[in-house]
């Protein structure tokens, strides 16, 4: 039996965004991400899912319109990118989240 147990708040990466591949089931990758950073605007190949284990997190998200909204995210909160949601995450400090997306997404 493989078995991990992780606790979040201890993982660290050598650079921003860096992560750590918990799992990847039929084509979907469940990762650790640790950032001081933020990433940059972009579109994933398919939907994409966030949790918010560790810190704070400004989620921008560019509407069919062109405007911008800004989604507070705490400590325990989820955010679904659909498919063609343009997004990019601005954490406060250090921050550590769970993604689950398609496999080899940006």
């Amino acid at each position: 039996m493989n078995t991990q147990h992780i606790r979040p708040t201890s993982f660290t990466a050598e650079r921003a965004w860096g992560a750590r591949t918990i799992a990847c089931m039929n084509g979907i990758s469940t990762r650790l991400h640790w950032t001081d950073q933020p990433y940059r605007w972009h579109v994933n190949d398919g939907e994409e899912v966030f949790v918010l284990l560790d810190g704070t997190v400004d989620m921008h998200v560019r509407d069919a319109d062109g405007s911008v909204r800004v989604i507070a995210l705490q400590c325990g909160d989820i955010f679904y990118a659909g498919a063609g949601c343009e997004h990019v995450a601005h954490p406060h400090g250090e921050a550590r989240m769970l993604v689950i997306e398609q496999e080899g997404s940006i």
